[in-house]
């Protein structure tokens, strides 16, 4: 569904560098990272908006720059930027852009208006940020894209709707022909749905990987701190200390064997994240 090869694009003093992964349909891809990581950036490059300066880009199978009319048919998006007419309604809103999407369906949008109690004949401008993002999704909803690439969208909906997003997307990649990129810091969205998990930093990728295979990959370990110490070399990636000892994240392995003195646990995404940041200081 996307393949990314050894990508580069510069914006100002930002760089994403030497970009690659491969991500299949079917599936959820959570990307994460800090402010500034380069996740929005990353994807303006599969809509492409942006052309990248180096490397390919595949995305359901065309080049989005080369094919960009065809490819950004098929990608449905919600962005954090205000791209539609604030003194329009949301009907004629998506009237106007539905034109440009050869499967735009008017009544699906108007069914998934009333399913997130979005009024219709209101002015988008008059919307709250939350309202504003649901008139997004229903609108990529409604013209049966392949590809759904979400940017930072649940940090403003209300926990009621946040169950109706997750049951949505569930739907979306269900036939096993659909895939999503959820851009998020909210990594508590990603232990729900996401099936594999690419990390940026500084706009370079730390990792993509299946969920499975990153919960293999590493451990949280935190017990007296001249035990911690004594791991094999190079296992150590970062390691706070207190006052009651300290606690260490690490590379695991299968064959890894640790101190019964030790306590060992898998690490959530939110620790990942922040402890590959951690062990740059």
């Amino acid at each position: 569904m996307i393949r990314l090869d050894h990508v580069e694009k510069k914006l100002g003093n930002f760089k994403l560098s030497d970009i690659s992964f491969s991500f299949p349909k079917g599936y959820v891809l959570g990307l994460i990272g800090q402010n500034g990581a380069g996740k929005t950036t990353l994807l303006h490059l599969l809509m492409g908006l942006y052309a990248a300066d180096a490397g390919n880009i595949q995305v359901l199978g065309e080049n989005p720059q080369k094919e960009e009319v065809r490819v950004r048919s098929q990608i449905g998006w919600v962005l954090a930027e205000e791209i539609f007419h604030a003194g329009q309604t949301l009907e004629q809103n998506a009237d106007m852009y539905g034109k440009y999407y050869p499967d735009y369906d008017k009544k699906v949008f108007l069914e998934y208006c009333t399913r997130f109690a979005l009024p219709k004949e209101r002015s988008l401008g008059k919307l709250s940020k939350g309202e504003k993002l649901k008139f997004q999704f229903a609108f990529a909803l409604s013209y049966a894209p392949k590809l759904l690439l979400l940017d930072e969208p649940t940090a403003s909906f209300d926990p009621e709707f946040r169950n109706e997003f997750f049951r949505i997307i569930t739907e979306f990649i269900s036939d096993g022909e659909h895939g999503v990129v959820l851009a998020t810091h909210l990594t508590s969205d990603l232990d729900r749905l996401a099936d594999y998990v690419a990390m940026l930093d500084d706009g370079k990728l730390v990792f993509c990987m299946e969920r499975t295979e990153l919960e293999d990959s590493y451990r949280m370990i935190s017990g007296p701190e001249y035990k911690l110490k004594l791991l094999p070399e190079g296992r150590i990636l970062s390691m706070e200390s207190g006052q009651y000892g300290a606690k260490a994240f690490v590379k695991h392995s299968r064959r890894a064997v640790y101190d019964p003195e030790l306590c060992v646990g898998v690490p959530t995404l939110e620790e990942i994240m922040f402890y590959h940041a951690l062990k740059k200081r």
